[in-house]
């Protein structure tokens, strides 16, 4: 078996996750709004991408947990780097808005 307990794993699995689920939430919402099952409207101007985004990358803590059942520690120290990259990044893009 490969064994896959690498630390570029969990990087691109903590980065190719989130932006997969932003992309298929996103498009989801659109599709909803078109079909006029969804409003456009929100508590703020940015309110659904903010939001989607944040789901986006809560979404990490499947494979955080999938990691630290069978013990790969290099691939759970991957995992969080990404997202705290994603955190940080998230905070810097929309905190000045929420304020």
């Amino acid at each position: 078996m490969l064994n896959r307990n690498l630390l570029l794993t969990g990087i691109v699995v903590g980065i190719l996750l989130p932006l997969t689920t932003f992309v298929l939430l996103y498009q989801v919402f659109n599709l909803l709004e078109v079909k006029g099952a969804a409003s456009s409207s929100g508590l703020s101007p940015n309110f659904r991408i903010r939001t989607l985004a944040i789901l986006a990358i809560a979404v990490n803590l499947i494979p955080l947990n999938i990691y630290r059942r069978k013990r790969w520690e290099l691939a759970i120290r991957g995992v969080v780097i990404a997202t705290s990259v994603l955190a940080i990044s998230w905070v810097i893009y929309f905190g000045p808005g929420l304020i």
